[in-house]
């Protein structure tokens, strides 16, 4: 079996997977819900006692038996090898909307070398008469049924859903979205193509170029007006929200999501790292990479 030609390779690859949209997207926007700088303490809790664990345990296993997933679980028990096939149906169901997600990301950054950003305003062919540029001037009046640019950029241009009458007349294709897609599934494809030889060398890029776009935003984001009441309004301690069994299910699924045991992945991953590597290590220092970009996500959104 192949190994990493690099110790980096390998650390970068399990930063690059755990380092995805459940931080930069969903961390902010469950740690405002959940009771602002309250819920880094439930969250915490259950990095230690449960997140932080799993991840160690499937790096382990996968370095300890230098198989994928699906084998390695006939090895641990026979009876409980239908969920390595399990596991792999699941990451492809996965595959489909995470890199949909991603299209729509590439289509995003194309339109978006133009003069004018075409979310920015409520003048274009797509828009409707309820459309509401709120950065058009200060006497704007904002109702229930007013939409704004973005919006409408989104579910009128992109994804044109008001051509679609329902699940039983979804529309027709986007040829701009599925040229996307095609040519995200063709980097994935090439990414992999010859295992852990180039998907080694493509983590460099992948996954350190988010920290880049990711500090750019944060020091574009602390020169505008008011940054810090959007801070405040992150972080802004609500203590009785511990009280609620909801918040720690809450943080439950946060870390479990963001972390991602259970998808085999870092099954596959330790499976090609030197028997005697410091797999106990590598999980703290992925881990603790993990939880501090979430953290700092919420700066960058907020």
């Amino acid at each position: 079996r192949d190994k990493w030609s690099k110790k980096m390779d390998f650390l970068l690859s399990v930063v690059g997977f755990a380092v995805d949209l459940g931080n930069v997207w969903r961390f902010p926007y469950i740690c405002y819900q959940n009771g602002g700088g309250a819920f880094l303490i439930p969250y915490a809790l259950m990095a230690v006692f449960g997140g932080v664990p799993l991840f160690y345990m499937e790096l382990a296993l996968g370095q300890f038996h230098g198989t994928g997933a699906i084998p390695i679980w006939k090895r641990v028990c026979p009876i409980f090898k239908g969920i390595g096939f399990a596991i792999c149906i699941i990451g492809l169901y996965v595959s489909f909307y995470y890199n949909t997600i991603i299209a729509w990301a590439l289509f995003y950054l194309c339109s978006s070398f133009s003069g004018t950003l075409p979310w920015a305003s409520c003048g274009n062919a797509w828009n409707t008469p309820r459309c509401t540029n709120y950065f058009g001037g200060s006497n704007v009046t904002w109702t229930n049924s007013s939409r704004s640019p973005a919006e409408e950029f989104y579910t009128r241009k992109v994804l044109e859903i008001h051509k679609s009458g329902g699940l039983y007349d979804v529309g027709g294709i986007r040829w701009q979205l599925l040229l996307c897609l095609f040519l995200i599934f063709t980097i994935v494809y090439f990414s992999l193509w010859k295992g852990v030889k180039t998907s080694g060398k493509v983590v460099w890029v992948t996954a350190t170029l988010p920290y880049a776009v990711l500090l750019v935003l944060l020091v574009r984001g602390a020169t505008l007006p008011g940054a810090w009441r959007g801070v405040v309004f992150y972080l802004r301690p609500d203590w009785g929200k511990l009280l609620s069994p909801a918040v720690w299910v809450a943080a439950a699924a946060q870390i479990f999501f963001s972390l991602g045991p259970g998808f085999g992945v870092l099954l596959a991953l330790a499976s090609y790292n030197h028997f005697h590597n410091n797999c106990y290590r590598d999980a703290l220092v992925t881990s603790a990479v993990n939880c501090l970009t979430s953290f700092l996500s919420g700066f960058v959104i907020f």
